[in-house]
């Protein structure tokens, strides 16, 4: 047992539970971690408005599910209709922070929760506005510099969001989805990367891995993560057989359930084609059962035959988008509220 985890349980034990772990954490690791009083009237207050917030997002996923469904079978809602009940219900939630604000006009936090429920609901400039009312008012809340940093990847700020990932990381080395969006937008933008970094392509590649293997580090439970992580492989050039093959191994171990380990299997057969070792291929093939996958298979088991037949083929001729989606990472993440 470590020497923090023994002083956290011991900070469990004191009579102000917040401060004296806050205090242990700076003390142990050098961080400033700010955590909320739970019991605090102005932090009850903003945890309601936060649940409010999470509930019309929920609701309003759900009206779209089941609208898409009855729409399959003939049916459903007009989408002006639905349109116009999700964002009644969005209405509830901005006023909830209207409100919120009236009392509490300084708190970062919850001007950061309001900035990322406005994108969410495509109203961009009003969210880059709260979002920069945030970082002013507390400059070292990192989540701020992260969905700012996304913004900026989004829009074409390219290099302000190298910058304001980096500075998200230094404020929280330990939250994972830092490393991860900033590993992302090196990984996809990787002129800009060359250029604000001063490296080679290779050298690039290098980075983006590097901070994908930081994440996963930090969260080794994470698949999407840690496909997210195996997935950039296929855009390396020369691919790194063996490497890909590891990440992709690695990801196998921590799948949940079927379909997502049959989804490594797709992924290990079709590394396994490009590198030549067709038996291998052939073996990860036949281990894809579930008929959501089928299509896949035969293209998969195509490839193999023509890999087979002319086995000079460059990996460069093999259409992968036409197999399946990779090479493209998932979306880049905003952190609603700091709660580290």
């Amino acid at each position: 047992m470590s020497n923090l985890t023994i002083g956290l349980l011991g900070a469990l034990l004191a009579t102000n539970q917040i401060s004296a772990v806050s205090n242990l954490v700076a003390q142990k690791t050098g961080i400033s971690v700010n955590i909320p009083d739970p019991n605090d009237p102005v932090e009850k207050e903003f945890q309601k408005v936060l649940a409010e917030d999470d509930a019309a997002q929920a609701e309003a996923d759900k009206w779209i599910q089941e609208n898409r469904a009855f729409q399959e079978k003939g049916g459903g809602t007009p989408r002006e209709m639905l349109n116009q009940k999700i964002e009644d219900r969005f209405a509830v939630v901005r006023k909830a922070y209207e409100d919120f604000f009236v009392k509490h006009p300084d708190h970062a936090r919850a001007h950061l929760a309001y900035g990322s429920f406005l994108m969410e609901i495509n109203d961009v400039t009003g969210g880059v506005r709260e979002m920069e009312k945030a970082l002013a008012l507390d400059p070292k809340n990192p989540a701020a510099w992260n969905n700012l940093a996304n913004y900026y990847a989004h829009e074409g700020g390219v290099k302000k969001a190298f910058e304001y990932y980096a500075k998200a990381n230094e404020l929280n080395p330990s939250e994972p989805v830092y490393y991860q969006n900033l590993a992302t937008t090196v990984y996809l933008f990787r002129n800009d990367a060359k250029e604000f970094y001063n490296i080679s392509e290779q050298q690039v590649f290098d980075k983006a891995l590097g901070l994908y293997k930081t994440a996963v580090k930090l969260d080794p439970q994470n698949f999407p993560l840690y496909t997210d992580y195996a997935q950039s492989y296929y855009g390396i050039k020369p691919l790194r057989t063996n490497d890909a093959l590891v990440a992709w191994t690695n990801a196998l171990t921590i799948a949940h359930d079927d379909i997502e380990r049959e989804g490594v299997y797709v992924h290990l057969a079709r590394i396994k084609t490009m590198a030549g070792n067709f038996d291998g291929a052939r073996e990860q093939i036949g281990a894809i059962k579930n008929e959501m996958y089928a299509d896949l298979k035969k293209r998969l088991l195509k490839n193999l035959s023509e890999r087979e037949k002319s086995s000079t083929n460059s990996v460069g001729d093999l259409d992968l988008d036409k197999l399946m989606r990779v090479g493209k990472p998932s979306g880049l993440r905003d952190v609603k509220s700091e709660k580290k």
